[in-house]
């Protein structure tokens, strides 16, 4: 019989408490070295706090964490770093105005007498990337890569300080497929060298693709472990839940009327001046959703921020209904029955400082009955969130809690809670399901089904293929900002859109065009 590999990280009777919540209740862990750890649970069931003990950016209210068979004292990341304990967060600790170079040095500076030796710093850079094959240009700026790129730096950024044992906190919510399964074969690499892993997703097919076994928790407490070789997506979805999750949205035939969005030889142009959308048209009716697929920079943010009023339209025309507002104020857009979710919520969904109560209505605060003239009805704001979040199910500690507190995915569930609720004719939904868990993915598909067959227009523009199949009526695919085919979801397959997405379209003949 295999011997078992040594256990690298132990977690016994670990207990978190904030005001009115208990995060992690007595929780107990294990992870073997050379192995990945897969961490499931539902929003708001504890995972990232249970990470952020072992790293040390929260103190245990009980319990302790061992190292190498060793009870550890973690009073901050530092102390975690140097027990070879790394993390990749779920939002990126880079400053986007350094260089990769700059920002991997950070709070662990080369020196030379009184001197940075950014040379030296470049050099190891250079050889941890070829060693476990995470290309990158050390002298790049990281506000210039592309999202996977950039958590290629802040795994670099953890092996440079030499950890043995690495946390990735949601670590493909924003990358492509592509990107993942070279996030993969980076993980794999690193388990060969002796790299220990905790993986922390919502996915449950790359769960049980990387990982050697799971642990699943549910409100706050360890519900069961769970081996990836006789487990099924259906049977972890049920763990975390605590029921049975349709994993295949139910969706009916649909009647298509009226353009409620006509977009026509539109051009945008992106951060950097250059031409990020370029001569797109396209259209959505009442009663469809149109699914926009295509692999991430593609001109997509650009796309959904035009036609939000939150970046200026070189040329073109966006029309909502008839009337066309190309380049109007994202209010006058929001007062035109248009609701948003947006693809980065902590820039453009929410404010992080404002409570829960004022984030529900940030789009209609002004409006009856949250605004009695120049006077804010508190009553009538407090009454509309109770009711949200108990409707989503957003985890929050109280309404009046900064959004700030919430976990990522409760961030989501909170803002689309506010989009969906208002009245609208047209859903501009941009990776609506980033972040969430099973269940909730499950209901927010159902909500997006039922605007449709209540009249409502939806575009849906979204990375993952299997929500865009699950809830689209047609699939417009978009590659080097322009709309290249549209394809009824009857006619579509998977080998289709992804050539598509490639930039590869097959004419009636099959004779292969290419676009770029």
């Amino acid at each position: 019989m295999a011997e078992s590999p040594p256990i690298v990280l132990e977690v016994r009777g670990l207990t978190k408490r904030f005001p009115g919540v208990l995060a992690n209740d007595h929780i107990n862990l294990k992870l073997y070295k050379g192995q990945v750890l897969g961490l499931l649970g539902e929003n708001g069931a504890g995972k990232s706090t249970l990470m952020n003990l072992i790293y040390g950016l929260y103190a245990p209210d009980e319990g302790e964490i061992l190292v190498n068979g060793k009870v550890a004292h973690i009073k901050d990341p530092n102390d975690a770093i140097a027990l070879g304990i790394g993390m990749v967060h779920q939002h990126f600790q880079l400053v986007p105005v350094l260089s990769v170079t700059d920002n991997i040095m950070l709070g662990n500076e080369s020196v030379r007498g009184p001197f940075l030796n950014r040379r030296a710093a470049r050099q190891r850079i250079v050889e941890i990337s070829k060693q476990y094959g995470l290309e990158v240009d050390p002298d790049a700026l990281v506000q210039d890569l592309p999202v996977g790129v950039q958590q290629r730096v802040e795994i670099i950024k953890a092996l440079y300080r030499k950890c043995d044992i690495l946390i990735l906190d949601e670590p493909s919510a924003v990358l492509t497929p592509q990107e993942t399964e070279g996030l993969f074969g980076i993980m794999r690499t690193l388990l060969e060298r002796g790299v220990s892993i905790i993986f922390i997703s919502h996915k449950l097919k790359e769960v049980l693709e990387i990982c050697d076994t799971v642990t699943v928790l549910r409100l706050g407490k360890v519900v069961g472990d769970a081996d990836p070789k006789q487990s099924t997506e259906e049977s972890l979805a049920s763990m975390m839940v605590g029921r049975n999750v349709l994993l295949e949205v139910e969706k009916g035939e649909t009647t298509t009327g009226e353009p409620i969005l006509t977009i026509k030889d539109l051009n945008v142009r992106d951060d950097r001046k250059l031409l990020a959308v370029d001569h797109l048209t396209l259209e959505v009716r009442e009663g469809e959703i149109l699914g926009v697929a295509g692999v991430q920079g593609n001109g997509q943010t650009e796309l959904v921020e035009a036609i939000t009023g939150l970046r200026k339209v070189e040329s073109g025309h966006i029309l909502i209904g008839y009337k066309d507002l190309t380049n109007a104020a994202p209010r006058t857009i929001t007062e035109s029955g248009v609701a948003h979710v947006p693809e980065d919520r902590q820039k453009n969904g929410m404010v992080a400082t404002f409570p829960v109560k004022d984030n529900l209505v940030l789009q209609t605060y002004y409006v009856g009955p949250f605004s009695r003239g120049i006077v804010a009805n508190e009553k009538a704001k407090e009454e509309n969130a109770e009711r949200l979040v108990k409707q989503y199910d957003v985890r929050t500690p109280s309404i009046f809690a900064n959004m700030s507190t919430l976990s990522g995915g409760n961030q989501q569930k909170a803002i689309i809670a506010r989009e969906f609720s208002r009245k609208s004719h047209l859903l501009v939904a941009a990776q609506p399901t980033r972040g969430l868990d099973v269940g909730s993915i499950e209901f927010i598909h159902k909500q997006i089904v039922a605007m449709r067959d209540a009249g409502s227009a939806v575009l849906l523009i979204s990375t993952e293929l299997d929500e865009i199949f699950s809830l689209s009526d047609r699939i417009a695919v978009m590659y080097a900002g322009k709309i290249i085919d549209t394809v009824d979801i009857q006619d579509a397959t998977r080998e289709s859109i992804g050539l598509l997405m490639a930039g590869i379209k097959r004419d009636k003949t099959e004779k292969v065009v290419t676009h770029g």
